[in-house]
């Protein structure tokens, strides 16, 4: 049997039911810096948790994550994680043959990659990305 590669856990999301509340509290709490999106992203939350660049966090081993509005229609109602992989549709025929469910079709989510939750044989739910690739940075000019 050949050894599958492991997915990272790349992010994490739990709900809120009064946005403003929460952010004080994980800044005061934790630190945490945290930034509200509008209604065309269903006021989502990004929640900072260390010093991030536009590909993530530059510290290893930190994630960052997200909040959402626990009436928001989303379909998890849980603290959940999400695994990066590397193609969201072979990952949901994955999780399909493990025993868990899939629940619809992946979402683009502009600038961060395909996403789609499933369900694990315990019932939890989860997400998974498949991330878009980072851009190419233009290399800073040679001091002269």
């Amino acid at each position: 049997m050949t050894k599958k590669k492991m997915s990272p856990v790349i992010h994490f999301e739990m709900p809120y039911d009064n946005r403003e509340r929460m952010a004080r509290f994980y800044q005061a709490a934790f630190g945490w810096e945290t930034l509200m999106l509008g209604a065309d992203m269903e006021n989502y939350v990004v929640a900072m948790t260390g010093e991030s660049d536009d590909t993530g966090p530059t510290e290893k081993g930190r994630i960052n994550g997200g909040f959402y509005a626990r009436s928001a229609g989303i379909a998890t109602r849980q603290t959940d994680v999400v695994m990066a992989v590397d193609d969201v549709r072979q990952s949901m025929k994955d999780v399909t043959a493990a025993g868990g469910k899939v629940h619809g079709e992946p979402v683009s989510i502009p600038g961060i990659g395909m996403f789609v939750y499933f369900s694990d044989t315990e019932g939890n739910v989860e997400g998974m990305l498949q991330p878009v690739p980072p851009s190419p940075q233009v290399a800073p000019a040679a001091k002269k």
